[in-house]
């Protein structure tokens, strides 16, 4: 039964992970007349770390940043994005008012 969870999970997090790499910044689907706004920065913020990885492994096809923004909008949604993802991950292992008597 556990081989299974484990099966199923690895299968979920692959699937996860193709379906968000439709979605990264620096991918062609942007151009001078349809820029990225700020609901994209915001999704290119949180999904960063995804970007990063399929960059660092395709050799620099991928961006984390698209290059092709309306400007202040588009920074605007990328920094929320980017500390949602960071801040959520920091906070995890973090416990307020968690004292052993």
């Amino acid at each position: 039964m556990k081989t299974m969870k484990t099966t199923l999970s690895a299968l979920l997090l692959i699937l996860l992970a193709i379906g968000l790499s439709g979605c990264v910044p620096g991918d062609g689907s942007y151009t001078s007349e349809a820029l990225a706004g700020f609901w994209w920065g915001l999704w290119h913020g949180i999904i960063s770390w995804i970007s990063f990885l399929m960059g660092l492994f395709t050799g620099g096809k991928y961006t984390i940043y698209e290059s092709l923004n309306t400007g202040w909008p588009y920074n605007l949604g990328f920094l929320l994005g980017v500390g949602s993802s960071i801040g959520s991950i920091s906070v995890g292992g973090f416990r307020v008012g968690s004292r052993k008597r």
